[in-house]
């Protein structure tokens, strides 16, 4: 099973630590602690910016939802204020362009329920 990434940039700081402290001065696959250490720069950048973009996210997101309170505290009295004007009201078509179903064009809800006789044999 493939490793995660979070598993992985582990793997590498136990890899990069464990060589610093034991055997620094030693080569290994042809490299040097300092050309291995190297290798990881670039991993804990891009690491360290997708938090950056992570936190930008979960700011944009709230930023978002907060406008979104605010547009619908405002919506409703918008709405509000199309229901009470003489020259609109629950049945105009603004209030219907405004997503809303005009009140001459609601169902009633009643419904009459039909008693089908259930067959015998």
């Amino acid at each position: 099973m493939a490793k995660s990434p979070k598993e992985l940039i582990e793997r590498m700081e136990k890899m990069v630590a464990a060589w610093k402290n034991i055997a620094r001065n030693e080569k290994f696959g042809e490299m040097t602690w300092e050309e291995f250490e190297a290798l990881a720069v670039p991993v804990r950048a891009k690491t360290a910016l997708i938090a950056e973009l992570d936190a930008q996210r979960t700011q944009a997101i709230n930023d978002r939802d907060d406008a979104l309170e605010l547009f619908s505290q405002k919506a409703q009295l918008y709405i509000n204020g199309v229901l009470a004007s003489p020259q609109h009201g629950n049945d105009s078509s603004l209030y219907e362009a405004s997503g809303y179903v005009r009140f001459s064009e609601r169902k009633s809800g009643l419904t009459k329920k039909t008693s089908k006789a259930t067959p015998t044999k």
